[in-house]
């Protein structure tokens, strides 16, 4: 019997193929679980060459229906209580329960640009998707735990970012710091209910979210997609005690342990996978 056999899991944001919430519901299905998959848009453009055909949320279904698992897939705004209520209700109305969230979607917004510069509507817009839709998607899955009485584990996607300042990205920053206080708040309340909650705050990820910037480093020095984004890992890798960038799939390892019985006693927690660079 697989690890997951019989459980129910949410994770949001698994619409981009390179992305980290793609990978954590494959690993969860391959554990046993099955899954309801969120995202703001059912297949969210990327740039990254051979990814053009990717069929986001339906294609993910596809995926884990092929591990022998159920799966259904929703549209959801994060930051709108309304849609994350319907979701939960859904999920309720489909599977008759809700065992585990891994919560990853989050947005990252203008990069590069300091303090003084930073809209106000960029602000709002950053805090209401990851620290209030955070709060939204917590307070309503843990209700319906609560109310079932078995427990349950909350795993939010929170960011190194989220524990100490990055120069033009303060809106981001603060946004994971709000989510690792979530946490750990949460821990507290929801302990009683053997309901346990963590955090994991990535380093630096081989994902999607860089793929704007490569085209631009390419279009800028006149190299190629593929050189832009070696150029740019061999940078960063250099800050990195192990000299790398992480995985999706390191990142889903850790959100697996998390969910299941091998981290029964970790709760409130923010949990770092970033290759040493701290």
């Amino acid at each position: 019997m697989s690890s997951l056999e019989g459980k129910v899991a949410i994770v949001t944001g698994t619409a981009s193929k390179r992305g980290m919430g793609h990978a954590i519901a494959l690993r969860l299905a391959r554990e046993g679980a099955d899954l309801v998959i969120t995202d703001k848009y059912p297949a969210p453009q990327s740039l990254f060459p051979g990814d053009e055909e990717w069929g986001g949320l339906e294609a993910e279904v596809a995926e884990i229906e092929a591990l022998g698992r159920q799966a259904m897939a929703l549209v959801l705004d994060i930051s709108n209580s309304k849609n994350v209520d319907e979701m939960v209700n859904k999920t309720l109305g489909k599977f008759g329960r809700i065992d585990i969230l891994v919560h990853c979607a989050a947005i990252r917004g203008p990069v590069g640009k300091p303090a003084v510069e930073l809209s106000e509507k960029d602000w709002r817009d950053i805090l209401d998707v990851n620290t209030t839709g955070s709060f939204l998607i917590s307070k309503a899955v843990a209700k319906s735990m609560i109310a079932r009485g078995e427990g349950g584990r909350i795993v939010l996607i929170a960011s190194m970012a989220g524990t100490h300042g990055v120069a033009g990205s303060v809106a981001y920053s603060v946004s994971k710091y709000g989510v690792i206080s979530l946490v750990k708040t949460l821990a507290l309340e929801l302990g009683p209910h053997k309901i346990n909650v963590n955090a994991i705050n990535p380093g630096a990820v081989i994902t999607n979210l860089r793929d704007e910037a490569f085209a631009k480093m390419s279009k800028a020095e006149g190299i190629t997609w593929d050189e832009a984004r070696e150029k740019d890992y061999q940078k960063m890798g250099a800050l990195i005690p192990l000299g790398r960038l992480g995985t999706t799939d390191e990142v889903a390892d850790l959100a697996y342990f998390l969910v299941s019985d091998m981290s029964t006693y970790i709760t409130g927690e923010a949990i770092g996978i970033s290759g040493g660079l701290t």
